[in-house]
Parts: C-alpha cells; sequence; structure tokens
C-alpha cells in the first residue's frame, strides 16, 4: 500500500552522505541528490498538492549517529513522512579505518528500531531505503589513507553489509513500511551497464543513480 502525501504534508529525508548531498549548500536545503529531484518531480507532477520538503541527513552518519540527534533533526519536524537511508558507514569496510568502527547486525538492527519506534507511534508515515553497494574496482578512502581494494575486501564487504540489508527488510515489515530495495534496484542497473554508471565509487549515485532513486522513491508514494 503507498504513503499517500496529502497536500500540506512535511516530508523528511534523512541518513547519511547519499542523502546529505551538500544540502547545506544549497539555498533550498535539499542538497544536489535524490530528495531533490524527487521534489522537483512532485512539484511538477502535484501543483495542486504542494508539500514541504526538508532533509537532516549528515555525510557519514551511521544508525548510532542519527539516535541523538533524532529528537531535534526529526521528531521536533513533526513530519507526516520521514524517509530514512543509513547502513553503507555501518558496513565493514570502516574496519580498515584506525579506529575500528565495527557494529553487529544486531546492535545495528536494535538501533534502527529504537528510531522508528517514536515515528511509527505517532502514525508518521515510514520510507525505509536500504542501504546498498555496488561492484566496483578501485581506491577507497580509510581515515587519511587511499587504500587499493581488491575482490577479496569487496566480497567481505557484501557479507557484513547483506545482513543489515536484511535487517532493513524485517524492520520494514514489522512496521508496515514502505521498503525501497536499492541493493537489489542498483544490482539489476549495473548488469548491463556496468556498476561505475550508477555509482562511480560503489556507494556515492552519479546523476544517473540519484535519479533512479528519487523514480523508484516516487513509486512508493501517492
Amino acid at each position: 500500500m503507498t504513503i499517500t502525501l496529502r497536500p500540506g504534508a512535511t516530508v523528511m529525508f534523512t541518513g547519511d552522505s547519499i542523502t546529505d548531498s551538500q544540502r547545506l549548500q544549497t539555498e533550498h536545503g535539499l542538497g544536489s541528490g535524490y530528495p531533490l529531484l524527487i521534489a522537483g518531480e512532485w512539484g511538477l507532477r502535484h501543483p495542486d498538492r504542494p508539500v514541504t520538503w526538508l532533509n537532516s541527513a549528515i555525510g557519514g552518519h551511521k544508525v548510532m549517529d542519527l539516535e541523538p540527534r533524532w529528537q531535534t533533526d526529526v521528531l521536533d519536524a513533526r513530519p507526516d513522512v520521514v524517509s530514512v537511508l543509513v547502513g553503507v558507514n555501518d558496513m565493514g569496510w570502516h574496519t580498515l579505518d584506525p579506529e575500528g568502527y565495527v557494529i553487529s547486525v544486531e546492535e545495528f538492527a536494535a538501533g534502527y528500531d529504537r528510531l522508528l519506534a517514536p515515528l511509527a507511534e505517532a502514525g508518521t508515515g515510514l520510507i525505509l531505503i536500504e542501504p546498498f553497494l555496488l561492484p566496483v574496482r578501485g581506491d577507497v578512502e580509510a581515515g587519511s589513507a587511499l587504500l587499493p581494494i581488491g575482490e577479496k575486501e569487496r566480497k567481505e564487504w557484501r557479507a557484513d553489509l547483506d545482513p543489515k540489508i536484511q535487517a532493513v527488510r524485517r524492520l520494514a515489515d514489522a512496521y508496515g513500511a514502505q521498503l525501497l530495495t536499492a541493493d537489489a534496484m542498483f544490482a539489476g542497473l549495473a548488469a548491463t551497464t556496468g556498476p561505475e554508471y550508477w555509482a562511480e565509487d560503489g556507494v556515492h549515485p552519479t546523476p544517473a543513480g540519484h535519479a533512479a532513486l528519487a523514480e523508484a522513491w516516487l513509486r512508493l508514494v501517492a
């Protein structure tokens, strides 16, 4: 069942850098990625149903980073719909960082659940975008270093990320949330074009990747 955006509704996007998209450098505060594309396309299609679009994502944030700012940045805005994309920074590639950040799937799911519970209690519409990783080749930033990454490392990351994707899917089912299966979507798209077309580093979408997210998101609302 799709989420209905009524005239005057407020939609909050939140998460990490994929959603942030340098929002603080833009006058409208939406950034340059899929939230902006969604707002623009909605306005074009539905001039009779104005919506307030907000973005509180912060680059680099993980599930546990969202929790301490959840009240101020999300709940206090009293949004009608909240769209969450978080998880790739909770993936095992951060073990390359000198800080060695690691979070189990159980801790990840519990932290995510604590974010969703007050929204569900308030009757807020929920859209969960599962984290994704495209199998590109090349280097990755780990702390202050740029490290060459091979097939072995990326397989290890998938082994860490896949259970967390499944956790997001279970949470969407438990809360009756709309689920945007972004990892599966990009895997299908990359089969014909190659993964770099959609996300050059495997994580941050290209303009085409953001457009794909926006189109899929809009299919979840009415």
